[in-house]
């Protein structure tokens, strides 16, 4: 049996943290998503979805230095989800995108769709 964790995002880009590490830029960002949708009640609803992801400069992904609030993304990866203990002596669990794939987005782009 074929076991995959796949994800596809595509988004605006939020908070924008990059570090180097090991001589290799590491992003860490968040990505907003939306959704919309008629309530039961026909009212128009937009729901939001915020994603925190982690990027590892390398083939698929460049120009991580370019990344910034408000860029739409493109991006392929995977979920990760860890728990961990906090100050405050309680455990607490986190979900990450690990992103394998990343495009920045101009408004000119057509991306053809991929399944």
């Amino acid at each position: 049996m074929e076991q995959i964790n796949k994800i596809e995002l595509r988004g605006l880009v939020g908070y924008v943290r990059i570090q180097e590490v090991n001589q290799k830029k590491v992003a860490h960002f968040t990505v907003a998503t939306s959704m919309a949708f008629n309530d039961r009640n026909g009212a128009a609803v937009i729901e939001t979805q915020w994603h925190n992801v982690t990027a590892w400069e390398g083939k698929r992904i460049e120009g991580l230095d370019k990344l910034k609030k408000g860029d739409k993304v493109w991006l392929f990866g995977r979920i990760r989800y860890t728990k961990f203990t906090g100050s405050d002596n309680l455990e607490h669990n986190a979900t990450d995108i690990i992103a394998n794939r990343l495009t920045i987005i101009d408004d000119d782009d057509v991306f053809p769709c991929e399944m």
